[in-house]
């Protein structure tokens, strides 16, 4: 038996070398050397992770931090982070052997020449899977690759967080300064309806001016009332973001009404590769065909034979009335193999799907590369274009606004006409409408700028964070380790968080 059992761990140490791998790390992405969209040249460069304080609005970075405390998605990828380490754990686990404390008592005869007595046995029992293929350590692989994926996960979604919260707050301060453009054109046609009645009483204006003049006052402020809906509806929206509540929000937005926040500008590598190493939905898409490879590893060593080593020591003791036997007792084996002979294809079957889904995942690697790249080209052609059309947008807002001034003026001395005065005033409302509109679109594509380069996440600051992360969990675990429960749910109140990205 003795020389079985040798020829078994023989032949699994010479078959060691032969551990079943998966189909390779994540391929190297291949991108453009240049941007093919101009680069932005003005504007003072900052970290991305702290580009909201650079904002001319303190009040939006106070956002972004309450958005991203209230949001369901960011615990959510918390959550699967504390998942994914647990099956990090197990995983590794798997690789070690399990030891089991046993114990046992009973009372009887188990032989006709023995006689009746009282047996006990404490001992250690312990199993060991010997991974030979590589089953087991691709599966640890898989749970690590998935554990960093979960983490740059967290990032991304704090990324996500404060680009929409940045955006809805921007469309409010939007929605208030074309608020404001339309409650002064209600109001200056209100003036005009009410110097034409004026007119028309002293028989200097026809009625049928009179009552043009009163149905714009009157549309006027159908567009102002239609624009401050839509800007209650923008304040809402933000309090669902923040948590905050609407009229703690209300106080901190009168400070500053009508106003669209400016950032400084964004520093955009020369390289889209530099770029795409900031973003960490590259990062997680690369872990996720690591993982997928090792899966692939795993199933096809799920196809040789599997080897398990048992073992156990421990004390007995038999007490018979007349006498006390006791002892100690140990083990060494079976060594156990289980080879694989029918299974009406399983195991093949599990090979092919882990390798459909290793496809799957380079497919969506790539995809997401090339999606990284657009987003940042998108962004920038916006931010050239709002840069060159604003000068003409404002030189066109200025002028019309002349225009209105002088037809309004013409007007009123009696020698303008109601139909030029009405024509001036929509060109200038539209002008300045198209201006702010313009300004907008300028921030957004900062936001998105922003959102494009990954908001300042990198694999290097994540990793230090989590060995901060894990230095200071078990120094926390070490001082509480003396603490009463009350004590222990006070510390747990108090425990770090990850930076902020």
């Amino acid at each position: 038996m003795k020389r079985h059992c040798a020829a078994v761990v023989l032949v699994a140490a010479g078959v060691a070398g032969c551990a079943m791998t998966g189909d390779g790390p994540a391929p190297t992405p291949i991108v453009a050397p240049t941007w093919q969209a101009p680069l932005p040249h003005d504007g003072q460069v900052g970290e991305l992770r702290r580009w909201w304080t650079q904002f001319d609005d303190p009040l939006l970075a106070r956002l972004i931090d309450a958005a991203q405390t209230a949001s369901p998605t960011i615990a959510s990828a918390a959550a699967r982070i504390a998942d994914a380490s647990a099956r990090r754990t197990a995983a590794g686990a798997a690789l070690l052997p399990s030891l089991d404390a046993v114990a046992s008592a009973g009372r009887g005869r188990g032989d006709l020449s023995v006689p009746i007595g009282t047996s006990t046995t404490a001992g250690l029992q312990a199993s060991w899977e010997i991974d030979v293929f590589g089953r087991n350590r691709s599966g640890r692989d898989a749970a690590e690759a998935r554990l960093e994926g979960a983490e740059a996960s967290w990032h991304d979604a704090r990324v996500v967080v404060a680009a929409e919260t940045a955006n809805q707050y921007l469309a409010l301060r939007a929605c208030e300064s074309l608020l404001a453009q339309l409650r002064l054109d209600a109001a200056s046609r209100a003036e005009t309806a009410r110097l034409t009645d004026l007119s028309m009483q002293s028989g200097f204006e026809s009625r049928a001016n009179a009552a043009l003049t009163r149905a714009s006052a009157a549309q006027g402020i159908l567009l102002a009332k239609q624009q401050g809906e839509q800007c209650e509806l923008a304040v809402k929206a933000l309090v669902a973001l923040t948590g905050i509540a609407e009229p703690d929000l209300r106080g901190e937005l009168a400070a500053a009404v009508a106003h669209l926040p400016e950032p400084a500008a964004l520093a955009v590598p020369a390289v889209p590769a530099a770029a795409l190493a900031q973003r960490p939905d590259v990062f997680v898409r690369a872990r996720d065909v690591v993982a997928a490879s090792a899966d692939v590893g795993a199933a096809r060593a799920a196809q040789w034979p599997r080897i398990t080593l048992a073992g156990s020591v421990g004390a007995a003791r038999f007490d018979a009335g007349i006498g006390t036997i006791s002892g100690s007792t140990w083990s060494v084996g079976p060594v156990a193999v289980s080879l694989p002979v029918f299974d009406a294809g399983a195991r093949r079957a599990d090979v092919v799907a882990a390798r459909a889904r290793y496809d799957e995942a380079t497919s969506a690697y790539a995809a997401t590369l090339r999606n990284a790249i657009r987003e940042v080209e998108s962004a920038l052609v916006t931010l050239q274009g709002t840069a060159d059309r604003s000068a003409d947008a404002q030189i066109a807002a200025d002028n019309f606004e002349a225009s209105y001034r002088a037809t309004d003026a013409r007007y009123r001395s009696g020698f303008g006409t109601l139909f030029e005065l009405e024509d001036a005033r929509r060109s200038a409302l539209l002008a300045q409408n198209t201006l702010i509109e313009l300004r907008r679109d300028r921030v957004a594509a900062w936001i998105a700028l922003y959102r494009a380069l990954g908001g300042g996440w990198s694999l290097a600051d994540e990793r230090t964070a989590a060995s901060s992360a894990s230095t200071l969990a078990r120094e926390r675990s070490a001082a509480t380790s003396s603490l009463t429960l009350a004590d222990e749910r006070t510390a747990a109140t108090s425990s770090p968080r990850l930076p902020s990205p």
